[in-house]
């Protein structure tokens, strides 16, 4: 095997040959006289024309080349004929026949089956006999035509299409000819001044390579702003503007009261099974409740009281004390909304919150085990439900998600309660982004709140309304251990509007 011809060799070699003849028609045969790859001397040709040494024209053909399947059967002969050379005179069974041929049996015995070169024993198809003593591969034949740059019928080529033995291939060489700046040998040009060249002092005689000073420099390697965290950042924001203040949301781990009794959340209720909730194995239960609330949410949830029938059944501390991991941060709500009603007098308080929360749920492109929710609630004597729809169209509109609608709801602790939609441009439809309502007061009487005083919330997954700001159209590119991270680095530094 001849050696690797020099890039340096190949260059001179080009060169070497425009000076005496002016032309090169085609870079092909160039590249075969001198003994190396067509890619090799491409190499070198945009080199030279970056430098307007030569000037190159591109001629470029589509060819149809043989698959590497088709590649096999140019040089062992089709599947059919190969099928019928493997036939004994006293026939052979299918099962000999395809340990022999392997890949090929199954299409051999389509082909020469409809050739008519095969057949079977009556009464027993398993035994294949030839029918045919002389075969012409005319498939070999054409596929070496073709592979030797022959002409070939189009009928031929829409047979090997079909067969698909054949795919089209985009081939592109070149025409040289001398450039403005040609010259019969490039002169090396320095890129740097050295301490050897100061040194010696032959910096002085030195062409110096031209600064190119459009190029772009090495990425910097920085931080990039995650788009969740961009938008709670912004949603914290407004929460201070509009004059809230921020819940502590440090337990993750919380106790079935505070999650689900405290908010008139009946224990046979769904959302308590553990087919929806992530319950601990360890430590299973909590004694640290109040003892004197829990007893007013037991009689409410029992017997009723402050206008309510309540539920009518047996409550049961045992199922109140379990913990879990928390299913929204609407049990700190209930926390605060307890502290502030041992506080007196009583003030009016807006709080908010953002932290993460726990359900188990089937993962897909909306929906997360584990996500953010947003949590937003307004106590004071004489609220509405004109005064929730209007700050919520405050907060939204502040966050720049103007299209909204409100659907009527259930909630066990809210009456009454909406949901909350907005209009995904990406999705192309109306998605849920939230729930609300006013809290009732089976909830917020037994903590000890003054009558009239009402309150009013809602909630929300911060993941939705990201989505919709950024056009995400699957929660697991935006957080989760699928997150596409070049959505992240090419997320904007910061939006208008938000």
């Amino acid at each position: 095997m001849a050696a690797k011809l020099p890039t340096a060799d190949v260059e001179a070699g080009l060169l070497a040959h425009l000076n005496s003849n002016a032309e090169i028609p085609d870079s092909r045969t160039f590249a075969s006289s001198l003994g190396v790859s067509h890619k090799e001397l491409e190499d070198v040709i945009k080199s030279l024309s970056a430098f307007r040494i030569v000037e190159s024209a591109d001629i470029t053909k589509e060819t149809w080349v043989l698959t590497d399947e088709a590649k096999g059967y140019a040089a062992r002969g089709s599947p059919e004929v190969q099928l019928v050379a493997a036939i004994p005179p006293e026939g052979a069974s299918k099962g000999a026949l395809k340990e022999k041929l392997g890949d090929v049996f199954d299409i051999g015995m389509k082909a020469a089956a409809k050739n008519r070169w095969i057949g079977f024993e009556k009464g027993n198809k398993d035994l294949v006999l030839r029918k045919v003593e002389d075969i012409k591969d005319e498939l070999q034949g054409q596929l070496k035509s073709l592979k030797n740059g022959e002409v070939v019928a189009a009928k031929t080529i829409d047979d090997l299409k079909r067969r698909k033995l054949i795919t089209k291939e985009k081939s592109i060489w070149y025409s040289l000819k001398k450039g403005p700046e040609f010259v019969a040998k490039r002169k090396t040009l320095a890129t740097d001044v050295t301490r050897e060249h100061l040194k010696s002092g032959d910096w002085k005689d030195l062409e110096f390579k031209d600064y190119n000073y459009g190029a772009q420099g090495q990425p910097i390697a920085i931080g990039y702003v995650q788009p969740l965290l961009e938008v709670r950042e912004a949603i914290q924001n407004i929460f201070v503007e509009m004059g809230f203040s921020e819940m502590p949301t440090n337990m993750f781990v919380e106790s079935s009261f505070w999650n689900f009794d405290a908010l008139f959340q009946p224990q046979q209720h769904p959302a308590r099974d553990s087919h929806d909730t992530f319950f601990l194995k360890a430590p299973a239960t909590t004694t640290k409740l109040p003892d004197d609330y829990l007893e007013k949410v037991k009689q409410v949830h029992q017997s009723g009281g402050f206008g309510s029938k309540g539920y009518g059944y047996d409550w049961k501390r045992d199922e109140a004390e379990k913990n879990l991991l928390r299913t929204h941060t609407t049990a700190v709500s209930t926390r605060m909304l307890y502290k502030l009603a041992q506080e007196k007098p009583f003030a009016p308080k807006r709080y908010y919150s953002i932290d993460r929360v726990f359900r188990n749920e089937a993962v897909d492109r909306t929906h997360l085990a584990e996500f953010h929710q947003i949590e937003g609630l307004i106590c004071d004597y004489g609220l509405t439900l004109g005064d929730l729809i209007g700050v919520l169209e405050d907060f939204f509109s502040r966050l720049g998600v103007s299209k909204l609608r409100f659907k009527p709801a259930y909630n066990p602790y809210t009456e009454p309660s909406m949901e909350i939609f907005s209009y995904h441009e990406g999705l192309k439809k109306w998605v849920e982004i939230g729930n609300s309502g006013m809290f009732r007061p089976e909830m917020l009487l037994p903590m000890g709140l003054p009558e009239g005083v009402n309150v009013i919330a809602w909630g929300l997954s911060l993941e939705r309304p990201t989505m919709i700001l950024y056009g995400i159209d699957n929660i697991r590119d935006l957080f989760g251990p699928k997150v596409d991270f070049n959505l992240i680095k090419s997320s904007p530094v910061c939006r208008l509007g938000l």
